[in-house]
Parts: structure tokens; C-alpha cells; sequence
């Protein structure tokens, strides 16, 4: 189903507008884990299967056999898990959890452990992260000390220079204006 859902743009594209629906046409450069690879096959098959020495798959099906494992392996012991908690705090089922659900809870204990599970796995593996440069600045602004933010800017030039794109008059500049800005 992966191999059929991940060839239109719809299921791969990130949405950024609520109105979307797969007859929008969505567009983006997909995940690389969307697009197919060429692998070798670690073996050489006999002759007499006329089997082929390289196979076309994308490292999103490889990615599905995991989860497709641990959905199939684990997540139907998030049951057990749930009974265990149960047990140790002496209460018949999770209905007082949602009133007025009655239990609902009970009979998704292993999605639980599931969606954990996939979205762990999709943070770990799968998602590509960005940096724009406003989103580098927000963030040494928030994280940083004044002192910090003067070291990295300071680094941050140095780097330049040496890459040649900055002059190295400029440099010498910047500590000057950082000595004003410490008097």
C-alpha cells in the first residue's frame, strides 16, 4: 500500500493550507526516502532464475517493514501494559480517565504504544529538518547569553574571512564594536 499511496503528491507533499485535497495538485520536492534507489542485491541468484542482480525500491518501503514489524510484533502488548498499570493503581478500566467514554480507552491501549513508536521513529529516521537562517538567529537569541551571541558572531566572522568572503579588515572592525558595546 506504501509502494501505491507514496506515488501521488497528496500523501508525500507537506500541507500548508486546509483547503487541500488531493485534487489541489500539491507540489514539493518530496523526502528522499520517497524517492527510489537502485541496490544491489547482496547475493548472486542462480542462473536458472533469471532473477536480477539490482532492485528499484524506495528507503520509505524499507522504513514501512519496520513499523509494518513493530506493529505486528510489539504494539499488541501495549495491552499488557495498560492491565499492568491498571492492576498496580487497583482500577477496573480507564473510563474515569474520559467521562462518560466508559473504557474507550481500553480498547486502544496498543495504539498507544504505536503512535509512540511512530512518531519517535519518524523523528529519528524519516523527517528533514531546515534551518533558514531567521530560524538559526531566533534561536541564538533565545538560547544564548549576550556573551555567547558575541562568541558566535565572532566565530561566525572568522569563518567568513577564512572562506574569503569577508575582509579581513572587517574582522578586526567587529572587535572593535565589541569592545564599545562591553564599556
Amino acid at each position: 500500500m506504501t509502494n501505491v499511496l507514496m506515488r501521488s503528491k497528496y500523501f508525500i507533499c507537506p500541507v500548508n493550507d486546509l483547503g487541500a485535497n488531493i485534487f489541489t495538485g500539491l507540489e514539493c520536492d518530496p523526502n528522499p526516502v520517497f524517492i527510489p534507489h537502485i541496490y544491489q542485491l547482496p547475493f548472486i541468484p542462480p542462473n536458472w532464475t533469471h532473477l536480477p542482480t539490482t532492485v528499484s525500491i524506495s528507503p520509505m518501503q524499507f522504513h514501512i517493514l519496520v513499523m509494518a514489524t513493530f506493529a505486528s510484533l510489539i504494539a499488541p502488548f501495549g495491552g499488557f501494559f495498560a492491565s499492568g498499570l491498571k492492576r498496580t493503581f487497583n482500577i477496573k478500566d480507564f473510563g474515569d480517565s474520559i467521562p462518560g467514554h466508559g473504557g474507550m480507552t481500553d480498547r486502544m491501549d496498543c495504539q498507544f504504544i504505536m503512535g509512540f513508536f511512530a512518531f519517535m521513529y519518524y523523528q529519528s529516521f524519516i523527517a528533514v529538518y531546515k534551518a533558514s537562517p531567521g530560524s538559526v538567529l531566533e534561536t541564538a537569541i533565545t538560547g544564548l547569553t549576550p556573551e555567547e551571541q558575541v562568541a558566535l558572531v565572532k566565530l561566525l566572522a572568522q569563518h567568513l574571512v577564512n572562506q574569503g568572503q569577508l575582509a579581513a579588515p572587517a574582522l578586526g572592525y567587529l572587535g572593535e564594536q565589541f569592545q564599545a558595546l562591553k564599556r
